[in-house]
């Protein structure tokens, strides 16, 4: 297997590992929602210090500048929102609607690039960014109201990973000092809980206890995958992988969960794949188009 066969099968793992998620979420109740974003956040940062002990990756921390740094607890407040925006939208039987926000996050992240840095739209992407708007419209009448989980994953994924590309340190050490960031705010949280014995971590057997531990292990492992995958496969590729994450979760809504898609949805997430289809047509061509010019 050569390197970018390796970074494909990284990249399908980790896709379909965050496909998987909604399976795992529910398991950890009575956990509250924020007492398991707060264990999430705990044992992702011992699972990452781990890392960086192993691979004597704390160079790299302790090279980035202080922009970098600023970028990357902003980032880090930006992930712990859709962290804990998604696993209420899984514990509350939203599952469709959080796979509806993977689906449209690409889209999201183009137009922050239009938005925030001064990018220009080619004209299969101005089609797609408006099909998904005319989608979202279709999908609010549907529901009664803006399908805010999704909105909020979207938006909140798509800042984050523009900070991210703009603080440009490594994907392990970036990580390491998100969760540096937020690490302390949940340790406090999780200690204030088992002060005023509201915790559920020591109090609802070993196997609770073990499963809140592993919620580190089930968030860094398919971000550690991901990473491996950036470096080894052209953006495109993982562009098309990515879809693998929301058809997953959307399938897990529907088989496991039996969450309600009529005929108003149906449609609203018919035109979200429609946009996806034209700008990963234009994202291939755009690719190739290059490619070329640079062989010529």
């Amino acid at each position: 297997m050569d390197e970018q066969q390796r970074g494909v099968a990284y990249g399908v793992a980790a896709y379909a590992l965050w496909g998987l998620f909604p399976l795992f979420w529910p398991l950890l109740r009575p956990a509250g929602d924020v007492e398991v974003l707060a264990h999430r956040v705990l044992w992702s940062l011992v699972l990452l210090l781990v890392v960086l002990q192993v691979t004597r990756g704390w160079g790299a921390v302790r090279a980035s500048d202080r922009g970098s740094r600023v970028r990357l607890v902003v980032a880090a407040l930006l992930l712990t929102g859709n962290w804990g925006t998604y696993i209420y939208g899984v514990n509350s039987g939203q599952v469709v609607e959080t796979s509806l926000g993977y689906f449209i996050n690409p889209l999201v992240s183009v137009a922050l690039g239009v938005v925030v840095l001064g990018e220009r739209l080619r004209a299969q992407q101005q089609v797609a960014v408006g099909i998904a708007v005319v989608a979202v419209g279709v999908l609010t009448v549907a529901n009664g109201r803006p399908p805010w989980i999704a909105l909020v994953l979207a938006f909140s994924f798509g800042t984050y990973g523009l900070l991210k590309k703009q603080a440009g340190v490594g994907a392990v050490p970036s990580l390491a000092i998100e969760t540096l960031a937020v690490g302390p705010i949940a340790l406090g949280y999780l200690l204030l809980l088992a002060a005023t014995g509201e915790g559920t971590f020591t109090t609802s057997g070993p196997d609770h206890t073990a499963l809140l531990m592993a919620s580190g292990v089930v968030t860094a492992v398919p971000l550690l995958l991901f990473g491996a995958a950036a470096t080894r496969v052209p953006l495109t590729t993982l562009g098309v992988l990515q879809y693998l994450a929301p058809v997953l979760q959307l399938l897990v809504g529907l088989a496991v969960r039996h969450e309600p898609f009529g005929p108003a949805r149906q449609l609203g997430f018919a035109l979200v794949w429609v946009a996806l289809a034209v700008f990963t047509y234009d994202l291939v061509r755009h690719r190739r188009r290059l490619v070329s010019v640079a062989e010529c």
